[in-house]
């Protein structure tokens, strides 16, 4: 299974704050700005991602791991008997993915672009 790349989610209630700090202060980019979250991303190296919004923007995951086969690792997670959390579904934004949860409790965002 090829992982592309782990991007963590965390939740704010200041995006403005959020913005300024990650854009302004670190120098990320704004690479998405939709109502409830926003994405950014290093200017010399764009998989390294961080997206942060609210609870309502966010959702329930708390990292997105972008593979090349969500089928394969979907298909794999009911094998083992994982907790599904959110089903596999095609999102209007361009990505395939499922929620299935860690054995620590984390909800994991498993997604591949299509």
């Amino acid at each position: 299974m090829t992982i592309r790349r782990a991007i963590p989610l965390l939740g704010a209630s200041d995006l403005a704050g959020v913005r300024d700090f990650y854009s302004g202060f670190l120098g990320f980019e704004v690479a998405m700005d939709e109502p409830g979250f926003m994405q950014f991303r290093s200017p010399s190296t764009p998989s390294v991602q961080i997206i942060v919004g609210s609870e309502r923007g966010v959702g329930l995951a708390h990292v997105t791991v972008d593979v090349e086969d969500v089928d394969a690792l979907h298909a794999e997670a009911l094998r083992r008997g994982l907790e599904i959390v959110y089903p596999l579904t095609d999102e209007p934004w361009g990505i395939r993915r499922f929620f299935v949860r860690a054995p620590n409790g984390t909800v994991v965002n498993v997604a591949s672009q299509h």
